[in-house]
This record gives structure tokens, C-alpha cells and sequence, in this order.
């Protein structure tokens, strides 16, 4: 079995922990929630309502990154979630794991919306929906990855994120 290294991204909201659990047991990977990552700072930050900015991402980004490395190098492969908004944060997260593989998980404001409205005990609160939106740039044609629309049931999206790969 091929041993992938799988960013699961997108804005808060879209299912990237939910996708990307049901992905790792899938394939039997290894899985980390970027999440757990932030030092506390950066989560009482984001719980009081301000965005971060790219120098709070930055230390959080090399925490991620060096994970990434770990499973490339020792050939385990892992999923991980990790809203990974701009280029230059999916630049980071791969330069240790050149293979990375992005699945962009993509919906419609109102769908993430609605989402992030029904969640509890999460620290992201869904004023800051706007400002991942408005970060947000899309996987380019010259990046490893795809988009995943979250219309259909998770079970379906891990399917088609295993054939993704499959054909990567």
C-alpha cells in the first residue's frame, strides 16, 4: 500500500477533521489535527474573536511541517488537517514532505456557514468565517491536489479522496 502525505484543507467549517480521520483510517495512516498544534496564544486569539496574522501562523506552520517531514521520511505517510489558506503556508507545510498531496475541501458560504453555526466547544467562532474566506487562495494548477466539493456524505468524500490519490 502506497504510504501518502495528505493535507486535508479549507476554511473552518467544511469537515476537515471529520474527512480527514475517516481518510487516515482508511488508508491506515497516521493522523494530526493542525489544531493541536496552535500554541495557546494563537487559540486565545482566535477564541476572542480576532483573526491571526502570518507572524502567530509562523511557528505554528513549522510545528506542522516538520510532522509532515517525520511521516515522509520514515515512509509511514499521515493525514492531516490543516487550513493551509495561502500558497505560501502549503509552500511551508511541503518543504519537508515535497510529496504533500492537498484535498481542498470546497462548499458554499452559506452550507459552512450553517456548519459553523451548529458547532460547539470549538474555539474558532464563526465571525471569522469572513476572514478565512477572504484569505482563501485556491490550490493552483501547479500544485499537488484537488478540490473536493462537501455537498455529499464524508464516507463518499473519503472514496473519492482515495481515488484522488489513487490517480495522483
Amino acid at each position: 500500500m502506497a504510504h501518502y502525505t495528505v493535507v486535508v484543507m479549507g476554511v473552518s467549517g467544511v469537515g476537515k477533521t471529520t474527512v480527514a480521520r475517516a481518510l487516515a483510517d482508511r488508508l491506515g495512516l497516521p493522523f494530526a489535527e493542525a489544531d493541536d498544534f496552535h500554541p495557546p496564544a494563537n487559540v486565545a486569539k482566535m477564541s476572542s474573536g480576532a483573526p491571526l496574522d502570518d507572524a502567530d501562523r509562523e511557528p505554528w506552520l513549522a510545528s506542522l511541517r516538520a510532522w509532515l517531514g517525520e511521516r515522509e521520511r520514515r515512509g509511514t505517510g499521515g493525514v492531516m488537517t490543516c487550513s493551509a489558506l495561502k500558497r505560501s503556508y502549503r509552500e511551508t507545510l511541503r518543504a519537508d514532505a515535497t510529496g504533500t498531496f492537498f484535498l481542498h475541501l470546497v462548499g458554499s458560504r452559506e452550507l459552512i456557514q450553517e456548519r459553523v453555526g451548529r458547532r460547539s466547544g470549538h474555539f474558532m467562532p464563526a465571525e471569522l468565517l469572513d476572514s478565512q474566506l477572504a484569505d482563501l487562495e485556491p490550490l493552483a494548477a501547479d500544485e499537488n491536489g484537488a478540490e473536493l466539493d462537501v455537498g455529499p456524505a464524508p464516507a463518499v468524500l473519503v472514496e473519492r479522496a482515495v481515488a484522488l490519490l489513487d490517480g495522483a
